[in-house]
């Protein structure tokens, strides 16, 4: 081995416990809320989390109140209420959330029940488990005192039966799929929260990343938080939100944590992803990213008094 190239090595290989030394350390963001959520109906859901945190409430609880905005949005037809069906007509809904003390809850595949996110919370603080499903969560929601509603509204139904007459498989990108939410209170305590219908005119039984921890949604709260958006799938099979925390933890500042764990999607699939994916990450100093494969994204960011919409460009 040329001397050069042995230097370079050995740099490299010393580089990484001193990068992670120093996130250990990382100066927390006190007295300076910070909510991070995706596309532009982030906005108002932020502006529910503002409300939660301007009276001193926790991350947790204004997360998941942003959440529940979204879901009780008719003419939002990804999340919760008028969200667009699966292709039996069916609205089936996914959604976790995870908080400051590394404990989380999510439900799959749950039918009639409005906010999915808050049924994610009661399995959370309620339950010894992190995951219900199907009949079960269901069946929990009810017993726990959430009123079971039909969600599919008139004008989701018409886009549905439109849809029957070619059956044209949707992209998840076209009805832009997920809200996250990400919130940092004036302790600098993290938490958040990721709610969605999932994939138009799916496959009945169809669920995607948002419940799945790790996945859709993790929080660290030593490190930071990272939530996804996009095509669930290819989240799943690189644990997207995981590893752009532990990108963090490693000392990429968040925005290029977000494309480090994108670079591995485009690697898997040559290069050449014919499909969306977006990340947002609020690292525990108050610093924000976001980064998306393609086309553009578009991301609600409330910081110092002010709550922004964001757009950052594809990296392809």
């Amino acid at each position: 081995m040329k001397r050069r190239k042995f230097l370079r090595t050995g740099i490299l290989g010393l580089a990484s416990p001193v990068i992670l030394a120093k996130s250990k350390n990382m100066k927390n963001n006190k007295n300076n809320p910070v909510v991070l959520s995706t596309w532009n109906f982030g906005l108002a859901a932020n502006e529910q989390a503002i409300k939660i945190l301007r009276k001193g409430g926790n991350a947790m609880d204004a997360a998941e109140m942003a959440a529940r905005h979204a879901e009780s949005d008719p003419d939002n037809n990804s999340v919760g209420l008028g969200g667009l069906p699966d292709e039996k007509g069916k609205v089936t809904l996914d959604a976790c959330v995870m908080d400051s003390k590394g404990n989380a809850g999510s439900v799959a595949f749950l039918q009639n029940i409005k906010h999915p996110v808050s049924v994610a919370r009661k399995v959370m603080d309620d339950t010894k488990h992190v995951m219900l499903v199907g009949e079960g969560a269901r069946q929990f929601a009810v017993s726990s005192g959430f009123e079971e509603t039909n969600l599919l509204t008139k004008k989701s139904e018409n886009e549905w039966k439109k849809w029957l007459k070619n059956k044209r498989e949707m992209t998840p990108h076209e009805t832009h799929d997920t809200i996250s939410v990400l919130v940092q209170d004036k302790n600098g305590d993290l938490s958040g929260a990721c709610t969605t219908s999932g994939w138009a005119y799916k496959m009945h039984g169809r669920v995607g990343d948002s419940p799945i921890i790790g996945s859709a949604l993790f929080v660290d709260n030593e490190i930071g938080s990272a939530a996804a958006t996009g095509l669930g799938e290819e989240v799943i099979k690189t644990v997207g939100s995981f590893l752009v925390v532990e990108m963090m933890r490693q000392g990429y500042p968040p925005e290029q944590a977000c494309k480090e764990a994108l670079n591995r999607v485009i690697k898997l699939h040559n290069g050449k992803p014919d499909f969306q994916i977006g990340y947002i990450a609020m690292r525990k100093d108050g610093e924000v990213g976001a980064a998306c494969l393609k086309w553009s994204f578009e991301y609600a960011l409330y910081k110092k008094n002010k709550n922004k919409l964001y757009k950052t460009k594809g990296m392809m």
